[in-house]
């Protein structure tokens, strides 16, 4: 049975896949690190020494994994953060717009804020992490 996540894997066009690239690396703070040399193109990036998100080229010429006609389900990706004051900084810096929420139920400070490919990313700090973002 299921134990925990090990990854996310997002595919997009070259052009997008090095602005994803990018935007989890310069405003979320995951490191690019080493990656199989798999057929497609693509890059490894890394939080806690574990790679946790994996960016792969989708080619044209492609029939994408996904149907286009797949009901499309999936709503976000969450990840635990740290320092809420300087991730809403960071944000900003980036022209990221985020929304605040503070969980009572959940013990968490969460923002919602949408990567450059339109998905929904959650961030999530202790409760005690309070920020005045």
């Amino acid at each position: 049975m299921i134990l925990s996540l090990n990854h996310i894997n997002l595919r997009a066009p070259k052009p997008l896949l090095d602005v994803l690239r990018d935007f989890y690396r310069d405003v979320l703070g995951l490191q690019p690190g080493p990656r199989p040399p798999f057929d497609t193109p693509g890059y490894w990036l890394y939080a806690g020494g574990q790679p946790v998100l994996h960016l792969a080229e989708q080619r044209a010429d492609e029939t994408p994994r996904v149907p286009a006609t797949a009901p499309g389900v999936f709503d976000h990706t969450a990840f635990t953060a740290s320092d809420p004051d300087a991730t809403a900084a960071v944000l900003r810096q980036h022209g990221v717009s985020f929304e605040v929420s503070l969980s009572e139920l959940t013990r968490q400070h969460q923002f919602f804020f949408a990567d450059p490919a339109g998905n929904l990313i959650e961030l999530n700090f202790p409760i005690e992490s309070q920020s005045h973002a």
